[in-house]
């Protein structure tokens, strides 16, 4: 009995991954996911529950794994990730819910949290790929007309793309001379820049970080609950 449910784990990883992979590549192919794949991977999920050894205790852990949807709803109406991030949040919760292969700490948002934890990675390939080119003399501010603390603060946030692709520009004309913007860009309405030689903000799917955060809660656990335990 352990054995089978035990397996049926594995499967629901399993299969939650392959979903998170699919949705990844066609995401950073071509900023789009069609809706099908949630349908699909959702209608795997009731079947995994069908099947389940213990139908009652599996429908309640999901139950409680869902509590992950009203979040992401909120979130994605905020413009803060797309709907097809949401999509896969609550998906995600049905297919495997607080799965761990090592029954570590894990809660119904552990997913969400480990990839905003992940998110801020970008921050430091910035500011190392700023540093470098300001280390090789560039004047990586060119034609503007910023105080001090804007121009830290670009550093951090974006970089100076010669062709940027899937990126969103940080920069706005201001007569003859150029200022930092950095104005909210909503998920759903926020259009990719196609100026070269412009500030601009990485535009990384937000799946990928869902990915990596799911991989790394199934392996670890709860990267914010594990830290404040180790406090």
């Amino acid at each position: 009995m352990l054995g089978a449910s035990l397996d049926l784990n594995i499967i629901r990883i399993a299969i939650a991954l392959c979903m998170l992979i699919i949705a990844s590549v066609l995401d950073i192919r071509k900023r789009e996911i069609n809706d099908l794949l949630w349908i699909g991977f959702g209608a795997v999920a009731f079947v995994m529950l069908i099947i389940s050894e213990d139908l009652w205790g599996t429908a309640k852990m999901i139950g409680l794994s869902m509590i992950i949807a009203p979040v992401a709803l909120v979130i994605w109406r905020l413009g803060i990730f797309g709907g097809a991030d949401a999509l896969c949040l609550i998906v995600l919760a049905g297919l495997a819910p607080m799965a761990s292969l090592y029954g570590t700490g894990v809660t119904p948002i552990t997913p969400l949290t480990n990839a905003a934890v992940i998110s801020v990675i970008p921050i430091f390939v910035n500011l190392a790929r700023n540093l470098f080119a300001i280390s090789r003399k560039q004047n990586i501010f060119d034609g503007f007309d910023e105080t001090r603390l804007n121009k830290i603060v670009a550093i951090f946030i974006g970089h100076r793309a010669k062709n940027p692709k899937f990126s969103f520009s940080i920069e706005r004309s201001d007569g003859n001379l150029k200022k930092l913007d950095f104005g909210f860009q909503h998920a759903e309405n926020a259009q990719f820049c196609s100026t070269t030689e412009t500030w601009v903000t990485p535009g990384i799917p937000y799946i990928i970080y869902i990915a990596a955060g799911f991989i790394i809660q199934i392996v670890y656990g709860d990267v914010i609950v594990n830290l404040i335990k180790s406090l």
